[in-house]
C-alpha cells in the first residue's frame, strides 16, 4: 500500500494544512484526491454527501478533523455488509471447485500457481486445470506453476476445447480424492460474447458433474489498470456469478481506492491482493486493515 497510502496521504496533507476553513473549495479538492486514488466517481458522490452531512451534523470547521470522518466513512463501506471479508467458500471432506476468471494480462495463472501452493503447504491434495487453450504459452506456464507448488496438472494441446480439459480435470481429482482443483479459463476470445459463451460451457460442465460447483468464481484484476478493472468486473459479474476478486498487484499503484470502488458499487469482497512476484506473495484481503492502512500517515494507529 506504500504507493497509493504516500500518494493519498501526502495529497490530503497538503489540502488539509492549505485550508483554514471547511467550505465547497475544500470539498471539491478532496473529491479530486479521491478520484484521483481511483476510488470511483460514484462512490466518492456518495462519500463527499455523507462528509457535507456529517461535517454540517457535527458543526466541524477544522480541515483536519475531517479526516478521522473520511476514515469512519470508508470503513463503513466495507463493515455495512457482514460478508465484506469473508473466505474462501472451502468444502469439508469433498472437492472444493474454484473457477478463475479474467482477461489476459492481469496475472490470473500466476494467481493459481500461488494459490495451488498455499493450500500444498495446509497439507491439502490439489489439482490444476490448463483451461486457456487459447492463448500462446498458458498451458506451459500453468505447467511451471503446478512444477513449482508441486501439485498436479491436467491439460490438453494447445487450441483445444476449454470444457473438455474441465472434464478431464473433475474426473482426475475425484478419482485422486483431492482436496482442491483449480481450473484456469481463457481471457481472450474474438470477442466478448465468446468469450463470456465459453465461461458459461466451462461451468455447465463443472456443475454437471458436481451439482454445487463452482464453490467460488474469482475475478482476477490488474490493480495497476484503475477504472479499466472496475469497468471488467461489471462485465464479468453480468455473464458470470463472480463470488470474489483477487486483485493483483496492488504494491505497484498509487490507484489502490479501486478497491473500495468494487466493494462499493458491485458488492463483490476482495478476497485475496497479490503484492509481488513472489510465490507467497499472496494475501488474504482485510478490509479494515487496508482502509486503516491507507490512511496509516493520517491517523493514530491506537483508534483501530
Amino acid at each position: 500500500m506504500t504507493k497509493t497510502r504516500s500518494s493519498f496521504s501526502g495529497k490530503l496533507n497538503e489540502i488539509m494544512s492549505r485550508y483554514r476553513k471547511v467550505d465547497e473549495d475544500f470539498f471539491d479538492d478532496v473529491e479530486e484526491v479521491l478520484i484521483g486514488a481511483d476510488v470511483g466517481f460514484e462512490t466518492v458522490m456518495e462519500l463527499v454527501d455523507e462528509l457535507k452531512k456529517e461535517v454540517k451534523l457535527r458543526n466541524i470547521s477544522d480541515p483536519k478533523q475531517v479526516e478521522e470522518v473520511i476514515v469512519e466513512k470508508l470503513v463503513a463501506i466495507y463493515q455495512g455488509d457482514s460478508d465484506a471479508e469473508a473466505g474462501l467458500n472451502m468444502q469439508e471432506n469433498a472437492l472444493t471447485v474454484i473457477l478463475f476468471v479474467g482477461v489476459n494480462g492481469v496475472g490470473k495463472t500466476t494467481t493459481i500457481g500461488k494459490l495451488a501452493h498455499q493450500f500444498k503447504s495446509e497439507g491439502k491434495k490439489v489439482v490444476l486445470a490448463a483451461g486457456d487453450t487459447f492463448r500462446a504459452g498458458a498451458i506451459d506456464q500453468l505447467e511451471v506453476w503446478s512444477e513449482r507448488a508441486g501439485v498436479d496438472i491436467i491439460k490438453h494441446a494447445e487450441g483445444g476445447d476449454p470444457a473438455a480439459v474441465v472434464f478431464d480435470a473433475v474426473q482426475s481429482a475425484k478419482a485422486k480424492q483431492a482436496d482442491v482443483l483449480l481450473c484456469d479459463t481463457a481471457g481472450r476470445l474474438q470477442n466478448k460474447v465468446n468469450l463470456m459463451n465459453e465461461l458459461e460451457k466451462v461451468k455447465r460442465v463443472i456443475t454437471r458433474e458436481i451439482p454445487d460447483a463452482p464453490h467460488e468464481v474469482l475475478l482476477v484484476l490488474d490493480a495497476t489498470t484503475g477504472q479499466n478493472a472496475l469497468v471488467q468486473a461489471k462485465q464479468f459479474k453480468e455473464a458470470t456469478d463472480v463470488s470474489g476478486i483477487v486483485l493483483t498487484k496492488l504494491d505497484g499503484t498509487a490507484k489502490g481506492g479501486i478497491v473500495i470502488a468494487i466493494r462499493n458499487e458491485l458488492q463483490i469482497p476482495v478476497k485475496f491482493v497479490g503484492l509481488g512476484e513472489k510465490i507467497d506473495d499472496l494475501e488474504p484481503f482485510d478490509a479494515t486493515d487496508y482502509v486503516y492502512g491507507l490512511f496509516a500517515d493520517l491517523i493514530d494507529q491506537e483508534s483501530k
